[in-house]
């Protein structure tokens, strides 16, 4: 906003510490005020404890990016600590941001090769990943051969290789058709009974964020507040036909409700 200052960050509040116990991931009384004095978050308190999917909603604008870039440490609090568990962090964009001269075995394994893995321990993580994900048969296949459920395949496998502890999803679904989305959130959430990390799924879909989570968080109009959290009463594995269920609906009205309180249309 117009004559407010640069805020300038202490190091004191990016220092990164591992929190205690089970948590694999603590926000405490966070906020971003950005150079130009926007005000994109305040006071965020969150726990993610290890082994739990945990969701976020919010209107458009108010901030659930910028929060795991916060986590991933792309960018700095302006307030607030952020405390981190053990083990890599994996970190899912809305792009698939693969590299397009590479095929899929090579943009699988871009990050064991740029942390320095030897090549033959790193082909081993790919095809693991790749596996996992669904992607034998397509290794030798460039991105512009792939449809957009293939690509993010291809980016989430990318980021398994380094067997993360921690996931941030950043609607990592969102511009695929509906069909091609709720398999892919079926077969996401199978990795994540798998390979139990810890979760934090920003997306604006009130149905996909009641599918996968345990907990979902309601966010606020910029700047962005966490104003209300919803558990999700369902354990895993979570069938496809969940999302009929009576008890399903109920839930997810609930926080389509919440959400419609802070909307501003």
């Amino acid at each position: 906003m117009l004559g407010r200052p640069a805020v300038q960050t202490s190091p004191r509040l990016i220092e990164r510490q591992a929190p205690t116990g089970d948590i694999a991931l603590v926000f405490e009384g966070v906020a971003k005020t950005f150079p130009d004095g926007t005000r994109a978050l305040e006071d965020i308190n969150v726990q993610v404890h290890s082994g739990e999917m945990v969701a976020i909603v919010g209107p458009s604008g108010c901030g659930k990016s910028t929060l795991l870039r916060l986590a991933s440490n792309l960018s700095s609090p302006s307030e607030g600590e952020i405390r981190v568990g053990d083990g890599n962090l994996g970190y899912v964009f809305q792009d698939p941001t693969l590299l397009p001269w590479r095929n899929v075995q090579r943009n699988v394994e871009l990050l064991a090769e740029l942390a320095g893995v030897p090549r033959a321990e790193r082909a081993k993580l790919a095809a693991d990943a790749i596996g996992l994900t669904g992607l034998d048969g397509f290794q030798q296949h460039l991105p512009r051969a792939l449809s957009g459920g293939m690509r993010m395949r291809v980016s989430l496998a990318r980021s398994l290789t380094m067997r993360p502890r921690i996931f941030l999803f950043d609607e990592p679904f969102g511009a695929l058709d509906e069909i091609t989305r709720e398999r892919l959130n079926g077969e996401l959430l199978g990795l994540f009974e798998r390979e139990r990390f810890a979760g934090l799924f920003v997306t604006h879909s009130v149905i996909e964020a009641t599918f996968m989570a345990s907990r979902v968080l309601v966010m606020s109009p910029r700047p962005g507040r966490i104003v209300s959290e919803i558990q999700v009463p369902f354990g895993y594995p979570r069938p496809t036909e969940l999302r009929f269920d009576p008890d399903f609906a109920a839930v997810a009205g609930q926080i389509s409700a919440r959400l419609r309180g802070f909307s501003t249309e």
